[in-house]
């Protein structure tokens, strides 16, 4: 039975993911991403070799993924990943063309990220936690307000950036792309730290460093996080929390009170400022509610 020959280009994409793991530190989600970006462009190239892609066939790829109903957003995402390849193949195998350099995704609208009100914030957050779990939980959702951490940033964090943070009132943090930024930790937040690590070592396994352990005494997954967090809010009569809301909420509340966007983009550990200007159109929202509460001509008649 003759074998079929291994397809070469497969071994440049995974050489290409292997860089992004050791030489990127990119998470493992956004490899994820990157690796289904990459299948989709050997899938839609058929059996031409990449060095042979031209942008007319780039341009048929995402007309393609446009039918099919993919949205800009996610077709963007794809472009990123097969340009982040062209690139690495030009200083590492000597390519010569990016089929993909100018080539954009559909626009699609921007949807602005959700965010609860402070009045929310505020009915989350001063439920009682009734236990140590509740205590637990209680800790990481005080984090995330407090911080605007994301997911992957609390659940790695260890018992000594606890302590750390108990002692000096922020806390360090090993973001996207390996980068590490200071934040803030308020009063509430430890408060909840501290009573939280008075209940860990009852439930922490023997030698784990995790500052947050699920019910095995195990670091805690993302996935009880966000289970977790979902049902405190529906007890507190709110409905679609997740933990990325509690950090949109956080970076729209600081803009909204102090109007510093160098100071959110810099805690949220944004790249870039274009990023963080989101947070505008929320804090745009919030004083158009305002005005319509306030501004007597903007008021309607008394009938």
């Amino acid at each position: 039975m003759e074998r079929t020959a291994p397809d070469p280009r497969t071994a440049l994409i995974e050489a290409y993911l292997d860089h992004l793991a050791t030489q990127r530190r990119l998470s493992p989600a956004t490899r994820r991403g990157y690796r289904r970006g990459l299948e989709e462009l050997l899938r839609l190239a058929g059996q031409t070799p990449l060095e042979r892609l031209e942008p007319h066939h780039i341009r048929r790829m995402v007309a393609q993924l446009h039918a099919r109903g993919l949205q800009g957003r996610t077709i963007a995402h794809m472009l990123s990943a097969w340009r982040g390849l062209y690139r690495w193949l030009a200083r590492h195998h000597g390519f010569t063309v990016d089929p993909c350099a100018g080539i954009r995704a559909p626009k699609a609208p921007k949807a602005l990220p959700k965010a609860l009100s402070p009045d929310e914030a505020r009915r989350l957050l001063d439920a009682e936690a009734a236990g140590e779990f509740e205590r637990r939980d209680k800790a990481m959702f005080e984090l995330f307000y407090s911080s605007g951490l994301r997911l992957a940033e609390l659940v790695s964090l260890d018992l000594s950036d606890g302590e750390a943070m108990l002692r000096s009132g922020e806390l360090v943090v090993l973001g996207k792309g390996g980068k590490t930024r200071a934040v803030p930790v308020g009063r509430l937040a430890l408060e909840a730290i501290q009573a939280w690590l008075g209940d860990r070592p009852a439930l922490a396994a023997p030698e784990e460093t995790a500052l947050f352990v699920g019910a095995r005494g195990a670091r805690i997954s993302p996935g009880v996080v966000r289970e977790r967090l979902k049902r405190w809010a529906l007890k507190q009569g709110l409905a679609h929390v997740h933990p990325h809301m509690l950090r949109h909420s956080f970076a729209s509340h600081v803009l909204q009170s102090s109007g510093d966007l160098r100071a959110v983009q810099e805690m949220l550990g944004h790249a870039s400022i274009s990023t963080t200007q989101v947070y505008t159109h929320l804090d745009f929202q919030h004083l158009a509610r305002i005005y319509d509460q306030a501004h007597p001509r903007a008021r309607k008649p008394k009938r």
